[in-house]
């Protein structure tokens, strides 16, 4: 049997499987790092995952436009949403997988520090003042709504259990 590259109207594509699953390790590693830093905070394992958050940060944004215009590219023939629900579930995924790493990226430009990610320079320094509504829209939003993607995250899992379990939708097996 091949791989379908395209999405179909009852499966994903390798494409979109490999992105989907491709960043839910991503964001296995992303949490990881971030529980590190709450909870063992100036330990080797938290200096080891920490020290790839920013980096891992940029792939996922990334790849979640790269997602996004390979959904757009596909909409036409993509599986159905199930419900009004699960369409506004994933809308908020989408926006928080923007918006976490954005306001991220936001904030390291207002501190002023260099952002390297795998030796290439994706932002330079800068000496003075730290742009204030930068550092403080990161200090505000960035731990708060990443918590809040991995609550989402966590229930988009449990609601593809329950829609086979209760509504015999299979939609586990679309992008399995």
């Amino acid at each position: 049997m091949a791989l379908a590259i395209m999405d179909t109207t009852t499966r994903y594509g390798v494409v979109s499987k490999a992105l989907h699953w491709g960043m839910a390790l991503l964001f296995v590693w992303q949490f990881s790092s971030a529980a590190a830093r709450v909870f063992f905070e100036d330990t080797p394992l938290e200096s080891f995952l920490w020290g790839t958050h920013s980096q891992v940060g940029v792939v996922l944004l990334v790849l979640v436009v790269m997602r996004g215009a390979w959904a757009l590219m596909n909409a036409p023939r993509r599986p159905p949403s199930v419900s009004v629900m699960a369409k506004l579930g994933h809308l908020a995924l989408y926006g928080l997988m923007i918006a976490v790493p954005t306001i991220a990226l936001i904030r390291q430009y207002g501190s002023g520090r260099a952002l390297d990610v795998f030796g290439f320079n994706l932002m330079p320094g800068f000496d003075g003042e730290k742009i204030a509504w930068m550092t403080e829209l990161g200090g505000l939003l960035h731990g708060e709504l990443g918590w809040t993607l991995l609550a989402l995250i966590v229930g988009h899992v449990v609601m593809a259990i329950l829609h086979r379990k209760l509504t015999n939708h299979d939609v586990l097996s679309r992008m399995a």
